[in-house]
């Protein structure tokens, strides 16, 4: 239908599977939704078209199919797709997230069902609550909380360390690390991040597992804490620097 209106969009709100049929309510945006609706009616995979709402170039609409392919290939995978869903011209925009084994699974119902399709990214998720330790979300809190990471600052780094007890050295540590941590996490999850290996040569330490940058975030902050830095150089924390416990590895694609 999509490929036959390359103008009109297609977007899946929610659908649902039966036992032998879809069932899917879509928002239809086309110039002539009236040819549209009327080439859909006449759809031999549609068994029934029901318009919802109408709109000036708009209309939401219920349908049943008897070929639900992407809901097919998801249920045998074991896998939900992620709604809404887009279709323009013959493509459709499919999030999945679950376990590696599933997302490959699904990859292999699509070729059982014959669909073409191609992975932009494919990108490990992680409890943003394990992301730090809980030493790290405490110095980051607190920091936070003093204005150190104010515009300008309110604090300085050995009053962020004084005020948690701990070492001016182990502060900008440990603080580096959040930062690095946080700032990767928060870029790996942008819509537009190009599909990575997912491995990140040399970091061994990284928590998320994620690709990317190499280099340590928060260079911001590096003049400033030069500007506060003294000779009191006391043994690092080794509670603070521990990384936490993975979780299991869920994927996005």
């Amino acid at each position: 239908m999509s490929r036959g209106f390359p103008d009109a969009g297609f977007r899946v709100l929610t659908a649902v599977p039966d036992e032998s049929a879809g069932f899917a309510l879509i928002r239809l945006t086309a110039r002539d939704v009236d040819a549209v609706l009327a080439e859909m009616r006449d759809h031999a995979a549609l068994s029934k078209v029901s318009v919802m709402a109408r709109g000036d170039g708009v209309a939401t609409v219920r349908i049943e199919t008897n070929a639900p392919v992407l809901l097919v290939a998801a249920k045998r995978s074991g896998l939900p797709i992620e709604m809404p869903l887009d279709i323009e011209n013959g493509v459709a925009e499919v999030d999945v997230t679950g376990e590696h084994a599933r997302v490959a699974a699904l990859g292999k119902r699509f070729d059982e069902l014959g669909l073409e399709y191609e992975v932009e990214r494919v990108r490990q998720r992680v409890d943003p609550v394990r992301l730090l330790t809980d030493r790290q979300q405490e110095l980051l809190l607190a920091a936070v909380e003093l204005g150190y990471y104010d515009v300008p600052r309110q604090s300085t780094l050995t009053e962020v360390a004084d005020h948690v007890g701990i070492a001016k050295s182990t502060c900008s540590e440990t603080l580096q690390r959040v930062e690095r941590t946080v700032v990767r996490e928060f870029v790996d999850d942008l819509p537009n991040r190009p599909l990575d290996d997912g491995t990140n040569e040399g970091d061994e330490g990284d928590t998320t597992g994620d690709g990317g940058s190499g280099e340590d975030a928060g260079g911001d902050a590096d003049d400033q804490r030069a500007a506060d830095s003294d000779d009191d150089e006391g043994d690092l924390d080794a509670e603070t620097d521990a990384e936490p416990a993975p979780n299991p590895q869920t994927y996005h694609s």
